[in-house]
């Protein structure tokens, strides 16, 4: 059987608008005991905040264990990478929450890491304290390399990126980035569900994150127009993603 890991800004949902076609799309995958997974580069929200935000919008039936996000993705990476470990934290409370999970303590002195989501909140003391913390020896993480994500008009907004350029140009230290397009992220999400990747779809609206880390995972990929990507951009790419839907209203799991 076909496993699906989609995304969910620009796939399943623009700011807080359901796209239409979603909640058929997601009742399609219950009824149908299809192995899935929402797959998010956002670190702001953890998946209890996911489920509920669905709830709002009118889809109902999803657990917590459905959704997988980069906050949960850069803290089981930390983890293995040093156990009980210490990280200055830029982003929100559901980063911070993760890095707890793990056994993290946050710390802004003498981290062991300096973690970076996105944030509204971002300002120039936040800017300061990083470019200091890297400069003394701390390892830079960022969750996820978005530029920009769809808002709820139709607008594009800034996201992580922009705060992780200003952080390396002041360093000159590139940061290490776990979310999507990482094999690592897509490797621990199959893992969720116990997917194989050539049994594995992956839906997403950006051709260099899902589409991409897709790719570099093994995976069959879809790319939907409802988000980010539209079709003449696609031509920029070196690479193809296997289907194009103008939304996931569009996918029909029988024919795969």
């Amino acid at each position: 059987m076909i496993s699906i890991i989609s995304d969910m800004d620009g796939v399943i949902y623009r700011g807080n608008n359901l796209i239409e076609g979603a909640e058929d799309f997601i009742r399609m995958l219950l009824y149908k005991n299809v192995p899935f997974l929402f797959l998010t580069n956002n670190a702001e929200q953890t998946p209890r905040d996911l489920k509920r935000k669905l709830e709002s919008l009118g889809v109902n039936g999803l657990e917590e264990k459905h959704f997988f996000t980069a906050a949960q993705a850069t803290a089981i990476f930390l983890q293995r990478q040093l156990e009980n470990g210490t990280a200055y934290v830029i982003g929100t409370g559901g980063l911070v929450s993760e890095l707890y999970n793990v056994g993290y303590s946050i710390n802004d002195v003498n981290p062991d890491y300096v973690v970076v989501g996105k944030t509204s909140a971002f300002n120039f003391d936040m800017l300061q304290k990083a470019v200091h913390l890297i400069n003394k020896g701390a390892r830079f993480i960022g969750c996820n390399p978005d530029i920009v994500d769809p808002a709820p008009n139709g607008e594009l907004i800034p996201a992580v990126g922009p705060i992780l350029a200003a952080i390396e140009t002041a360093t000159g230290k590139k940061p290490y980035i776990v979310g999507k397009p990482n094999p690592i992220m897509m490797s621990i999400a199959k893992n969720q569900i116990n997917a194989h990747s050539e049994n594995t779809l992956m839906v997403g609206d950006r051709m260099d994150t899902d589409i991409l880390g897709g790719l570099g995972a093994g995976m069959k990929t879809a790319l939907v127009l409802s988000g980010v990507t539209n079709r003449e951009m696609i031509e920029g790419f070196p690479y193809r993603p296997n289907y194009i839907f103008n939304s996931v209203a569009d996918i029909n799991i029988d024919k795969f």
